[in-house]
């Protein structure tokens, strides 16, 4: 059974930091690339980060510097440290895995999703 179970949301004010967690299991996690995806109030999903399979990154303009997306295959776990946090990230975030080797932000087509976290982010 495919999962990605994800964690680390919440609230916190503007200028801190959060870190998501998403646990992969049911399939071989170093064979997939992975992206983080969100959706604000009122806003379409959208993907902010991408790590594929080699380890190469891809952002959208939006998170570029400050939100770093790792991953470590020996655990399963993709990783999104969230810096410098502005009210407009405010959205529920999800992971994706997307069995493609190397996919950017503009062509990443996930085959699993998790199934969100919320973040909030006051001023």
């Amino acid at each position: 059974q495919v999962q990605l179970v994800e964690s680390g949301g919440g609230s916190v004010q503007a200028g801190g930091s959060l870190s998501l967690s998403c646990v992969a299991s049911g399939f071989t996690f170093g064979y997939y690339s992975f992206g983080c995806f969100r959706q604000g109030p009122v806003k379409e999903r959208e993907g902010i980060a991408v790590i594929a399979t080699v380890g190469s990154t891809s952002y959208a303009d939006s998170v570029k510097g400050r939100f770093p997306i790792t991953r470590d295959n020996a655990k399963n776990t993709l990783y999104l440290h969230m810096n410098s946090l502005k009210p407009e990230d405010t959205a529920m975030y999800y992971c994706a895995a997307d069995r493609h080797f190397w996919p950017t932000i503009a062509t990443i087509t996930p085959d699993y999703w998790g199934q969100g976290t919320q973040v909030i982010v006051s001023s």
